[in-house]
């Protein structure tokens, strides 16, 4: 395309503001447009762009050429489904929707119109920028994602608020969306949905998962393990370490000066990959299809925890 994308932002939240300073920087794009129920956020966040602010999505739509949906995860597919009716192309931040039929015509919808369809698992290219897609299936993973309680995402629980992007790698790891539960922990503090959940997975190719999401914590925790037969690695976000003991070294550190943009900023590499599969027509690095299997792991564990929930 010879003229900049115009690109607009469904949700004015402090998430949605980092995906409209994103826009603003991205070469090949102009940041035309912002979407809120609440016009004086929506205006508020605009004016800081030169963009418009509004209220009303048809107006908004009518305004852009691609959109990230940044909204509560609770309206995604309902919003996500009318850009692509519109013929946008469209970067939905995860979960893809709440439900399977709702991301299944959300894929169609994005052939049918000729649409790009991207979600917004951001962890996807941390872990690619550290080769951890190149070593095979691990036997395991370990997963902690250990929160302060923040009053944000509450429409929905801790597994589609945060869990998700732990089940994103896994359906890629172990190549599945379905697994079996062997162990559930959960706990609700906040109204009827979890705010933490420790669960055990057992994958049909046999890889064992433990994962734990929380908006609990005092002390927040995350990390990632991988265990190979020959060694483990593990990640540190927070502290920003690396251990391996693999024989395999790890191709990049938190610290490295030359680290990827995957790494140093995934996101603004996410919204770079976005424009570029809109330009090329290309697939998207994490797809619909992508999106999808990651809901499909979390709907198992959704159902399980708050059918856990009633028990208690």
């Amino acid at each position: 395309m010879s003229t900049n994308l115009r690109a607009g932002v469904a949700g004015a939240g402090v998430f949605g503001g980092y995906h409209a300073n994103k826009y603003a920087e991205a070469a090949g794009a102009d940041l035309a447009a912002i979407y809120d129920v609440d016009l004086t956020r929506a205006q508020e966040g605009a004016s800081k762009h030169g963009a418009v602010g509004t209220d009303d999505f048809d107006e908004f739509l009518r305004l852009i050429d691609v959109v990230t949906i940044a909204t509560p995860a609770s309206t995604h597919g309902a919003l996500a489904e009318k850009a692509l009716t519109a013929g946008k192309h469209v970067l939905v931040e995860k979960p893809i929707s709440l439900d399977l039929d709702v991301a299944d015509r959300l894929i169609a919808l994005s052939q049918e119109k000729g649409c790009v369809l991207q979600v917004g698992h951001q962890e996807r290219y941390v872990a690619d920028a550290f080769g951890l897609f190149d070593r095979g299936a691990p036997v395991e993973i370990r997963s902690r994602r250990l929160n302060k309680f923040s009053g944000r995402a509450m429409d929905v629980s801790v597994v589609f608020d945060l869990m998700i992007h732990d089940l994103d790698l896994l359906a890629l790891l172990a190549d599945t969306d379905t697994a079996e539960i062997t162990h559930l922990d959960v706990r609700a503090e906040h109204g009827d949905l979890a705010d933490y959940v420790d669960v055990a997975l057992l994958t049909s190719s046999g890889i064992r998962a433990q994962l734990t999401a929380s908006r609990l914590e005092e002390n927040p925790n995350r990390d990632l393990g991988l265990v190979f037969g020959e060694g483990e690695i593990v990640l540190d976000f927070l502290k920003r370490e690396t251990t391996n003991t693999t024989s395999t070294p790890l191709p990049v550190d938190f610290g490295s000066d030359d680290k990827p943009r995957a790494l140093a900023d995934p996101l603004a590499h996410g919204t770079e990959t976005f424009l570029e599969a809109v330009r090329t027509g290309s697939e998207p690095t994490v797809g619909g299809r992508a999106g999808r299997r990651a809901l499909s792991l979390a709907l198992m564990i959704e159902n399980a925890a708050m059918a856990a929930l009633k028990d208690q």
